[in-house]
């Protein structure tokens, strides 16, 4: 059996934003619920690991002069 992703062909439309939409609607397709979960959660990860990073920059950054 072929992934999805083997069976979706490129298009110069994706670049937009309802292009964009209609890829993630085709992929999402193909995916199994147990994929959805392990993405769901790596996406969870990420967000966290981005906010806690920007919040050490922000604590970290303040310098002599308070700024």
């Amino acid at each position: 059996m072929k992934k999805t992703s083997d069976k979706i062909k490129p298009d110069w439309h994706w670049g937009t934003p309802e292009g964009s939409r209609e890829f993630d609607r085709l992929v999402d397709r193909g995916m199994t619920f147990r994929e959805t979960l392990a993405w769901l959660e790596e996406a969870e990860t990420l967000a966290l690991r981005m906010a806690a990073g920007g919040l050490r920059k922000r604590e970290g950054s303040t310098g002599s002069d308070g700024r």
